[in-house]
């Protein structure tokens, strides 16, 4: 099985990758072409990258292998408060060598993979040829998105049944994706959300919104130390990842070769990898910075330092960057040591992921049987539902009745003001303050109120399901022998 295995005391990781080989492992790869290492966007996996390793102008010419990150897909860890950026890092860095890999061209989309890709860069420099980074994130997170974000892991990791899960997936593809009436996106993702992260796999979940709402700066001098070529590409109207933060990092990308380079994806909103027209742009792109660069072998060579060795080096070089000289003396086996969470946020973040195990074992879970989602998404569109949400994600009490009433000749006569269709609402105050970046005391507000919620507490008269199926229960419990 494709699955690397990373021993520590402290730690314990197993890696899962794919590979667009014949026997799908990395022996098989041919050494006349370079090596590509591409990493998934946020809340997937590896196999969301298809539709680059389908893509001829990438898959005929590089020998490409992707990993899921230890908190997705089939990827396996144990949940630890000290995750972050680095420890991804690092996780990449000691599986490349456990590999054997060549020094490799990296492709990574959205926030987590993109920190992690300019951290290996920094901290392991000899295993990157190039860097393309997709979708970059603001270098810590949007207010209006930490509070999005926030009120969403309520919702996905206490839902108690398939209609609410449901809706707290949809909102999520609203808010990554932008796309609101794509019914086969919708499907797919709340298909792959059920199966590999529920409710009953909610530390997973939480492990992975800690790092990207707690992420925090990288130094000048990390991002000065990065000399590779550096491609950034970047969606021209995505809400969560504007244009300009893209702009400023190839600003502070000082020595990178030839200087960074910037393309804008017209009109992209936002996952550059998951709809078709995006990804060839991407596909297009990358394959032509790609052939702008020197060609290198991927022959499998054992290297000159062992693991131990490299991540002794690796350290120290951390410890440098970030001013704490301790992190040198640190356990070179696991990729726990390359962390730099701060004392007090391990702490908070500990207490979280505790809060969220509690009663684990009685958390919804949204599979049948048989391990496969019990529906599609798109199948709940067709039930007739009271209160009912559009296109744009607003939700109004059903019309129909309201539109039957409009053609009435008497209407107009008692209505003479009404109105030919409803007015949509307003967007929210959550884009209120789009361009506000969080601080330290906003995260740390945010991490103190999630382990104050209480799932407990929320009112337990509500109706669930649709209307009619509400009256009809209602009906047959009537004691009809009362009625006169």
């Amino acid at each position: 099985m494709p699955y690397i295995d990373i021993p520590s005391r402290d730690d314990y990781v197993s890696i899962w990758y794919i590979t667009n080989s014949v026997h799908g492992n990395v022996g098989s790869f041919d050494p006349e072409r370079p090596t590509c290492i591409l990493l998934h966007p946020l809340f997937l996996d590896s196999s969301w990258l298809i539709r680059h390793f389908d893509d001829p102008r990438l898959s005929r010419d590089y020998n490409l292998i992707a990993f899921d990150q230890r908190t997705c897909g089939r990827s396996r860890c144990r949940p630890s408060q000290w995750h972050d950026s680095y420890v991804d890092a690092a996780d990449l860095a000691m599986v490349c060598q456990a590999l054997l890999l060549p020094p490799a061209h990296i492709l990574a989309f959205e926030c987590i993979s993109v920190n992690a890709a300019l951290r290996l860069a920094a901290v392991w420099p000899e295993q990157v040829l190039s860097l393309t980074l997709c979708d970059v994130p603001p270098p810590t997170e949007l207010q209006w998105v930490f509070h999005a974000y926030d009120e969403l892991l309520q919702l996905w990791c206490y839902a108690p049944d398939l209609d609410s899960f449901e809706h707290a997936g949809n909102e999520v593809v609203t808010f990554m994706t932008g796309e609101s009436d794509n019914l086969d996106l919708q499907d797919d993702l709340i298909a792959y959300w059920e199966k590999y992260t529920p409710p009953t796999k909610r530390l997973r979940i939480v492990e992975l919104v800690n790092i990207m709402m707690n992420r925090t700066l990288m130094k000048p001098q990390e991002l000065a130390s990065i000399c590779c070529p550096v491609l950034i590409i970047q969606g021209e109207a995505s809400p969560i990842a504007p244009l300009k933060y893209a702009e400023n990092l190839k600003q502070q990308l000082i020595n990178a070769e030839d200087g960074p380079r910037l393309y804008v994806v017209k009109g992209a909103k936002a996952c550059l990898n998951i709809l078709p027209g995006s990804a060839s742009i991407v596909n297009q792109v990358f394959s032509k910075f790609l052939a702008q660069q020197p060609r290198t072998r991927s022959d499998l060579l054992t290297p000159k330092l062992s693991i131990r060795e490299r991540s002794k080096v690796a350290l120290s070089k951390l410890a440098e960057f970030v001013g704490i000289p301790s992190i040198a003396q640190r356990d070179p086996r696991s990729p726990l040591s390359f962390s730099c969470v701060k004392t007090e946020v391990a702490k908070s973040q500990l207490e979280n992921l505790s809060f969220y195990a509690k009663d684990l074992n009685q958390a919804y879970c949204p599979l049948g049987r048989d391990g496969r989602p019990l529906r599609k998404y798109s199948e709940r569109k067709k039930e007739a539902h009271w209160f009912q949400g559009d296109k744009h994600g607003n939700s109004y009490i059903d019309t129909s009745e309201l539109k039957a009433a409009r053609n009435y000749k008497g209407y107009k006569q008692s209505h003479p003001k009404a109105p030919s269709s409803p007015e949509r609402p307003v967007a929210g105050s959550l884009t209120a303050n789009k361009e506000s970046l969080v601080t330290d005391e906003v995260a740390q507000d945010g991490r103190m109120r999630r382990t104050t919620y209480n799932a407990s507490s929320v009112d337990k008269h509500v109706i669930r399901g649709t209307m009619q199926k509400a009256v009809t229960d209602h009906i047959r419990r009537l004691d009809y022998s009362q009625l006169p």
